[in-house]
């Protein structure tokens, strides 16, 4: 079983950054593939970006790609999502997710473990 705990989110203007965390407790956090989601108001959950367990492989959506990171510490059993330039279409609740294999994807059913979500909100 994994637990997970996202943070960091919160209310930033256009343009502006911010960082949202995801703590995992339980399982080997270190073998497991990390991912995140959001859903906007009144839409399906949407992939953002994926990472393998040693952070050498990383995947992001069409619409985030040059403007967010993601990156992993496994000492710290966390994973991170650097939100940069955002824009009012990047409101969402933002979802941390693990897999219990080493490989990313892009899908949430390849995901058994998800967090509870974070709001962003980015005012225009």
């Amino acid at each position: 079983q994994v637990q997970l705990v996202e943070s960091g989110g919160g209310l930033v203007q256009a343009g502006g950054s911010l960082r949202v965390s995801c703590a995992a407790s339980g399982r080997a956090f270190s073998n497991s593939a990390m991912g995140w989601f959001r859903q906007p108001p009144g839409k399906e959950r949407e992939f953002v970006a994926s990472i393998s367990w040693d952070g050498d492989r990383t995947y992001y959506a069409d619409s985030v790609k040059g403007r967010f990171t993601i990156s992993r510490d496994n000492a710290k059993n966390t994973v991170y999502l650097q939100m940069n330039s955002l824009k009012p279409e990047d409101t969402a609740v933002y979802y941390c997710a693990a897999r219990t294999t080493s490989w990313p994807s892009t899908l949430p059913a390849a995901y058994a473990y998800w967090g509870q979500g974070t709001q962003v909100t980015v005012s225009a």
